[in-house]
């Protein structure tokens, strides 16, 4: 095992493990997503997201994604032996979800002491809009990180070929059709602001000194390139000190002819993975 320094705070990786992390870029190719998880129509990889929790905690740290999904934040958390919490909207996804862990849960090995690895998942099916009332009626506890892939807004009822794949497939385009969903905001701007806005309410929630991971892509419409990741973090920076972002790339997708023989149209195969830091220091 390397070596771990004992002045390390925030972490247990090795100076060698804490440099490689460090890199502004990395490739990760998911592997084939189950049955049940492909139903979730922008599912993020656990053993990605397993890296920033091991990164960003030590064991036993507390980690949450307010935009839970199929659960693959609190799946990173049980194999990296954190507890989470997760919020999600919609009972379909909080379902599955839940079912996911319970299959874990049971399949806990005994440690060399013959007890059970502690780390609790939790599972909440609300809106993260309502932070302050999920926190008071759970008696939730304070954050060590918050990492999550938000809506991208309405990126996901765009009408692109991938989106007829699933179409195709009977698979779920966008995530529902409530109000409350952020991926149903009635415009680019409000999207933004609802994400920052949440993202303000559980500022407080998190421990001095503990950092959020937002997962985001800038994408195309037909009014044209959105920065997404960009006017999010150009908008968290006034709330929480900006650290930078860990670009994440995707070199096994399927290349599509968007715009051959008329114009140029990316296609866009790579996430900014924001890395944010609360700080006691006044932000303006």
């Amino acid at each position: 095992m390397p070596e771990v320094s004992p002045q390390n705070r925030l972490n247990e990786l090795s100076a060698q493990e804490w440099l490689k992390f460090t890199k502004s870029w990395f490739v990760h190719n998911p592997p084939p997503r189950k049955k049940d998880e492909k139903l979730h129509p922008a599912k993020y990889p656990e053993n990605m997201i397993a890296e920033f929790i091991k990164f960003f905690t030590k064991e036993g740290g507390i980690v949450f994604d307010p935009f839970l999904g199929t659960g693959s934040t609190l799946v990173a958390a049980h194999q990296t032996n954190r507890h989470g919490i997760g919020i999600e909207l919609q009972e379909k996804y909080a379902k599955i979800a839940r079912e996911r862990l319970q299959v874990l849960e049971s399949q806990l090995k005994l440690d060399a002491q013959g007890s059970a690895l502690k780390a609790k998942q939790l599972v909440l099916q609300g809106n993260s809009n309502e932070i302050e009332s999920l926190w008071e009626k759970y008696s939730l506890p304070q954050l060590d990180l918050v990492i999550t892939s938000p809506p991208y807004g309405p990126m996901l009822r765009n009408k692109g070929l991938a989106a007829k794949g699933r179409e195709d497939e009977g698979l779920d385009t966008h995530y529902s059709e409530d109000e409350s969903d952020l991926g149903n905001a009635k415009s680019y701007d409000e999207f933004v602001q609802r994400l920052v806005d949440i993202f303000v309410a559980i500022k407080p929630k998190i421990k001095e000194g503990g950092y959020a991971v937002v997962v985001l892509q800038n994408y195309m419409e037909k009014e044209g390139f959105k920065m997404l990741a960009w006017d999010f973090a150009r908008e968290m920076a006034k709330h929480y000190e900006f650290r930078g972002e860990r670009i994440w790339c995707q070199d096994n997708k399927t290349l599509y002819p968007y715009g051959y023989r008329y114009s140029f149209v990316l296609n866009v195969h790579h996430h900014y993975c924001l890395i944010f830091r609360k700080s006691g220091q006044k932000i303006i």
